[in-house]
């Protein structure tokens, strides 16, 4: 497990860094993704710190499953109407570049995207 002291995401839930907030609970925390790869891109993340998927065991089930279930609400509320992605690049060989589970989530017209979107 990587040092929760210098992860940007913690830093992001405890106010240090600022963030463009679209949702935020006890547990979940959503924001716009500061490099967008579509007209729509936001991150979902856990309050509490967790490396990646890969870390995650059963007591996680939890909160897993709330940001499964509050991705669709918060992707229409983005302006997702006709469909959107969800990423979740997990480990170094995975594309993941900051050791704090998110999840990805982009949508908006494909011709609009940036390439590569993942």
């Amino acid at each position: 497990m990587k040092s929760q002291d210098n992860c940007v995401f913690c830093k992001i839930v405890a106010g240090q860094i600022p963030s463009n907030k679209l949702y935020e609970d006890d547990d979940l925390l959503a924001f716009h993704d500061i490099h967008p790869k579509a007209p729509v891109h936001f991150l979902v993340i856990p309050k509490s710190h967790v490396d990646s998927l890969a870390e995650c065991g059963p007591g996680d089930a939890d909160v897993l499953a709330r940001i499964m279930l509050k991705v669709p609400e918060l992707a229409r509320l983005a302006g997702c109407h006709n469909g959107f992605r969800t990423v979740i690049n997990t480990g170094t060989d995975g594309g993941q570049e900051v050791f704090h589970l998110h999840l990805h989530v982009l949508g908006g017209p494909r011709d609009q995207w940036k390439s590569p979107a993942f």
